[in-house]
């Protein structure tokens, strides 16, 4: 597949806007702190699927045979928050909410399918099996053109319920489950490789049943050809997304402690005149 120049330009200038809301949806949480680093890794990913690869309509977020996607590494949901303002699911009134009292957007998705919002994640492995369940429903009611996409954390790949539910997606032969391990190397409380070693991604859900491709997942085009790989062949697919944690800004790219912390006024200032900079 040959990506248009133009589409490409399209997709990083919507990457550039997403980051942004990012960034200033954490200042605006103030104490209440955002997980910046995980929400930065993803953004690509996002405005990949959402700009060119899932099947919704912003202007009808109940169409029953639409893509479902699913955030199990719910903690950053303001990444999807984000990306559904970016394309008008979500208001500005929804975003400046973000954290603040009786808000329906808080850290961690709510379901709410006229946002856009599919299902309730943050308890880290769940995710994968509600994709599966999801999967396995449009099979049951002949949704021949419904996909169920889920991403999910390198660090979150440590739960036991990811490897029963990648066992179940194989055992059903769900190729209408595309998953995406955001493998940014970190974890809440250091490097995955120091607390769960996860080397040899490939061959293990390889093992498990899956189609697996490897890509870089900051860079744009890149993801396009990886999605493009895509097809109905009787086994779910896995993207393991190569990237980094707080991708974007100097003071967060592979620092840990930017899993979750509260943005100070100085560190904003000097990520915005970065950004601008890079403009």
């Amino acid at each position: 597949m040959e990506v248009k120049g133009v589409e490409l330009k399209r997709l990083e200038l919507m990457a550039r806007k997403v980051r942004r809301r990012i960034l200033d949806m954490a200042y605006a949480a103030g104490s209440s702190g955002a997980h910046l680093g995980g929400a930065l890794s993803i953004v690509e990913l996002l405005v990949v699927l959402y700009g060119s690869v899932l099947r919704y309509d912003p202007k009808n977020p109940n169409w029953e045979d639409r893509d479902r996607f699913v955030l199990s590494k719910g903690h950053t949901g303001i990444a999807l928050y984000a990306m559904l303002a970016e394309v008008g699911i979500l208001s500005q009134e929804d975003v400046d909410s973000f954290q603040k009292n009786d808000s329906n957007f808080t850290t961690h998705p709510i379901i709410d399918h006229s946002k856009g919002i599919e299902f309730s994640t943050g308890s880290l492995g769940m995710g994968l099996s509600l994709a599966v369940g999801a999967a396995l429903g449009a099979k049951k009611k002949n949704q021949k053109n419904r996909r169920v996409y889920v991403c999910i954390g390198d660090g979150e790949c440590n739960e036991g319920s990811i490897w029963e539910a990648a066992m179940a997606a194989a055992n059903f032969e769900l190729d209408n489950l595309i998953a995406i391990v955001d493998k940014n190397l970190f974890q809440m409380s250091g490097k995955t490789s120091e607390i769960m070693n996860n080397d040899n991604f490939e061959f293990k859900w390889s093992a498990f049943g899956w189609n697996v491709v490897d890509v870089e997942g900051n860079d744009i085009e890149q993801l396009l050809y990886a999605f493009n790989k895509y097809k109905m062949d009787g086994k779910p697919w896995m993207f393991i997304s190569n990237t980094i944690k707080g991708h974007g800004f100097t003071f967060s790219e592979n620092n840990s402690a930017w899993h979750h912390n509260v943005l100070s006024k100085s560190q904003y200032d000097a990520a915005v005149a970065e950004f601008e900079g890079n403009g």
